[in-house]
């Protein structure tokens, strides 16, 4: 049992996944679809289980999607103690912890969505198999980084570069 751990996030070309406050609006200004973009769907397909913060969550059910969790299908584990249901695990669980936890299961892929301080650990400790980095052709000039401050160096390999409206789909994976 060794299910694959995926970052896939959206990042600012100067590297920040949200604004200095917080806010993620420059993720709702990016331009309308015109090629159709299967990589999301392809992500959902694999995966059944997401780990993701609470200002992540909270974005997530008050900013970009109200009232309709988008994540249903999948077991969502969120880094902050408060009522479990079904599908959606508060925990306080180390984030490091938590994925070795989950990795040990059987289980499809795991999508670590965000935040920072969920993603540095896991870098820190090799955790991630796959990064999917799109890239949002904005500068931020400041902001929450993609990657905080870890002990690094952590390599890997570019497996491909796709441009899909406007977007620039960057793939990694570990060496």
């Amino acid at each position: 049992m060794n299910r694959e751990v995926i970052l896939y996030i959206a990042v600012s070309v100067d590297g920040y996944i949200a604004e200095a406050d917080g806010s993620i609006g420059f993720l709702e200004d990016t331009e309308v679809i015109v090629d159709e973009e299967t990589s999301y769907q392809e992500l959902l397909d694999k995966i059944d289980t997401v780990v993701l913060g609470r200002t992540t969550y909270d974005q997530l059910v008050n900013e970009l999607a109200p009232g309709n969790y988008p994540y249903t299908e999948q077991t969502s584990y969120i880094i902050h103690p408060d009522t479990n249901t079904e599908k959606l695990v508060f925990t306080s669980e180390d984030p490091v912890e938590l994925v070795r936890n989950l990795k040990s299961v059987d289980g499809k892929a795991i999508w670590i969505v965000g935040g920072g301080s969920i993603i540095a650990p896991l870098v820190e400790a090799n955790l991630i198999d796959s990064y999917v980095i799109t890239t949002i052709p904005v500068l931020l000039g400041k902001g929450i980084p993609l990657f905080a401050e870890f002990e690094g160096p952590v390599s890997l390999k570019v497996d491909r570069v796709d441009v899909n409206n406007g977007l620039v789909y960057t793939y990694y994976s570990k060496k």
